[in-house]
């Protein structure tokens, strides 16, 4: 995940792929209007930035095998097309499993260029069991309610309270969704954007999928190769690791992650104050998650609570300034009232939380097999705690609920693809969620796919986000399927990583309003 990209691209060259202003293939844009889209009423659902937001929603097999049988509900949303070239509908998915993709509609059409974004409709939509789709899933509310046990396990009765929470979690979704479960997977979710598609009265779909997205992605590519048009990826699952090897390989990065913050916070000590030897800092960090083991930071932030609280600063540097100020306010002011702050901010639940985790795991341990020897979880998770302790054993008590889960599993889909036009990957060379051998391995099975490689940047979701040169490949690609070529390395372009946040003294902006708010969108976890 560390190799340099830059070395092993070579000189990167737009290829062609562009295509004539009235082309003769169904795949290129055309200056008509669709057809209209089968049994979808589309209702205005603007909200004030997303003023041209539609919602409507789809009927679809519960078992796609017996398309007869019982229905459920696919909630949709779309910002349509204004100009007269139409390219189709853009549908676009934020990963997890189990995020809302309704807003993520008006964010892309509003990020794309004007120009880019007019020749589509933009399709946002919430997964089967997600949302504002029916039924949605809520296996116990409440399970993420502070303060839980510690999840670093290092007495018996610390272990076998974590194992009773995860065993509960599986147990409950069990007993309320037994008729469901077998069918919330990514291959189900394969198949109903399909029948979005078709609803939409498209012959083929363009598809632009971040984090888990990309993996729904291929799999529906892998499915349907010739209902692909064109297909975006960012920030690629890496295809041979789904899904336990995927975790183990998270946590690892996350560590790299991790360390990157507190370098950071060391480089701006005059600001922070808590040394500038990132060890020091390191050290000062893990002291404040053994004080909040022994004594919760407001009654509600204990050390998995801290855990959950830090981990979206390695899916997103933008939150590093705030991360970093609620640290040093209790370390050097045993001031808890920023922690507990940036607790709400960043790790609380909240309904769409539990939600969200309902499908994610439904889906993670439906899509393959999970280990039912808890020895083998527990040998894995110590063996890379001694190298990498910031999230692993938190993350292993957030997948844990497949050791016990009520359904079989299936095996991965083989996404290996040499049916597609041009596909078209977004990667940093940091990305702690899902690192970047995922994107290198994606290039690889996908043939003709281009792979443009953030060097040096950390962040998960990096396309309209604010960095102008990986942008540019995305416009020219979705404008008319432009995309570039190496020279036979690893990456086909390479785009330098933004800047690092400043501290919130800085005159200078922290983030980029655009990362903000599609790292908001985006959530965490896949």
């Amino acid at each position: 995940m560390r190799q340099r990209a830059a070395v092993l691209c070579g000189a990167a060259v737009i290829a062609a792929g562009t295509v004539t202003a009235v082309p003769a293939d169904a795949s290129a844009p055309r200056p008509t209007h669709p057809a209209p889209a089968a049994g979808l009423h589309w209702e205005k659902c603007a909200t004030e930035d997303y003023p041209t937001l539609q919602c409507a929603s789809l009927k679809v097999p519960l078992d796609h095998a017996r398309p007869r049988g019982r229905q459920i509900t696919l909630a949709l949303s779309r910002v349509p097309h204004t100009s007269r070239t139409y390219q189709g509908p853009l549908l676009v998915n934020p990963g997890g499993p189990g995020g809302s993709g309704l807003t993520l509609a008006g964010f892309v059409a509003s990020s794309l260029p004007a120009k880019v974004a007019a020749q589509y409709d933009v399709i946002g939509f919430d997964p089967r069991g997600v949302g504002g789709s029916t039924p949605a899933l809520d296996c116990l509310p409440g399970h993420f309610d502070p303060v839980r046990p510690d999840s670093l396990p290092d007495t018996p009765d610390v272990e076998q309270a974590n194992l009773t929470r995860a065993k509960s979690f599986a147990d409950a979704c069990g007993e309320k969704y037994a008729d469901v479960l077998p069918y919330i997977d990514t291959v189900d979710a394969a198949r109903d954007v399909d029948a979005i598609r078709a609803a939409l009265g498209s012959a083929k779909l363009n598809y632009f999928g971040y984090s888990y997205g990309t993996y729904l992605g291929a799999v529906y590519a892998k499915l349907y190769p010739d209902r692909v048009r064109r297909l975006v990826l960012d920030s690629v699952v890496g295809p041979d690791d789904v899904w336990y090897d995927a975790n183990l390989n998270q946590d690892l990065a996350f560590n790299d992650r991790h360390r990157a913050f507190l370098a950071w916070i060391a480089e701006h000590d005059a600001a922070y104050g808590l040394g500038s030897d990132p060890e020091r800092v390191e050290a000062a960090w893990y002291a404040m998650r053994t004080a909040l083991a022994k004594r919760p930071a407001g009654g509600k932030v204990g050390a998995s609570e801290l855990e959950d609280t830090y981990m979206p600063g390695g899916y997103y540097n933008g939150y590093w300034p705030y991360l970093a100020e609620a640290f040093a306010a209790y370390v050097k002011d045993e001031d808890t009232g920023p922690l507990v702050e940036a607790y709400e901010n960043f790790g609380a639940p909240d309904a769409s939380g539990a939600n969200g985790y309902s499908v994610y795991t439904a889906v993670q341990c439906r899509d393959a097999a999970w280990p039912r020897d808890w020895e083998e979880w527990r040998d894995d998770s110590w063996d890379l705690y001694e190298k990498a302790p910031f999230m692993v054993w938190n993350n292993a008590w957030y997948n844990a609920p497949c050791a016990f889960w009520p359904t079989g599993s299936g095996q991965p889909v083989d996404v290996a693809n040499g049916e597609l036009p041009p596909v078209l990957l977004f990667q940093a060379t940091g990305d702690a969620a899902t690192p970047y051998e995922g994107g290198v391995a994606a290039h690889r099975l996908l043939r003709d796919s281009a792979l443009v490689v953030e060097e040096g940047g950390g962040n998960h979701g990096i396309t309209l986000s604010g960095n102008d040169c990986l942008d540019e490949h995305l416009a020219a690609y979705l404008t008319d399927g432009t995309v570039p070529r190496g020279d036979g390395g690893e990456a086909d372009a390479v785009c330098p990583a933004l800047p690092d946040p400043k501290p919130l003294e800085s005159k200078a902006a922290s983030t980029s309003s655009r990362g903000s708010t599609l790292h908001g969108l985006l959530g965490f976890r896949g």
